[in-house]
């Protein structure tokens, strides 16, 4: 599996989190955004076909961060697929954040039902909140919580909105060592 490393500072993580969700759901400026790293970020289909890997530090844990390449299924066999199927069944994963689109949920819920059937610990993060605010989309995090069983975070990626608030998440999840599944953050 292709796999490309950028800033990669201090000991070995002792964690690793996947991000995982669609193409062009901002998986990329999440990722660089919670290490620094400085990934191209475009927006056409399959832009990410290897996974790209970054640390950021959450909690006093060192968190591998390993970004997807975007995918509607992980039954298929694309390439993006494969990969992604392959990374979120790995048993040194400790969590995965399923990074969604809040403009098209309806599309984005079918790999989040199936991440979620994994039996990891899981965030949900509701990306793009500024669009669906102005399209006027009603998201209620709650609702989504419970019937994914994970926490909801809001986030604009590309801004850094709500991602004090996932490094939060995240921090409680990997700092524990055991999940937060069905919790949602006040």
């Amino acid at each position: 599996m292709a796999e490309r490393r950028f800033r990669r500072p201090g000991p070995t993580p002792r964690a690793r989190v996947a991000l995982a969700g669609n193409p062009n759901v901002g998986k990329s400026s999440l990722c660089n955004q919670l290490t620094g790293g400085h990934q191209h970020v475009a927006n056409w289909p399959g832009k990410t076909v290897e996974r790209h890997v970054g640390v950021c530090h959450l909690g006093g844990v060192d968190v591998e961060v390993v970004d997807l390449p975007g995918t509607y299924s992980l039954a298929g066999t694309s390439p993006e697929e494969l990969v992604a199927a392959e990374a979120l069944t790995d048993p040194d994963l400790d969590a995965v954040v399923v990074v969604l689109d809040s403009t098209n949920l309806e599309r984005n819920l079918y790999l989040a039902t199936q991440v979620a059937e994994l039996g990891r610990p899981m965030v949900v993060v509701l990306n793009l909140t500024d669009a669906a605010a102005r399209d006027g989309f009603l998201l209620d995090d709650r609702a989504l919580a419970t019937a994914l069983g994970a926490p909801v975070v809001r986030t604009v990626a590309r801004t850094g909105v709500g991602l004090d608030d996932l490094r939060s998440v995240l921090a409680g999840l990997v700092g524990t060592g055991l999940g937060i599944r069905g919790e949602v953050p006040a």
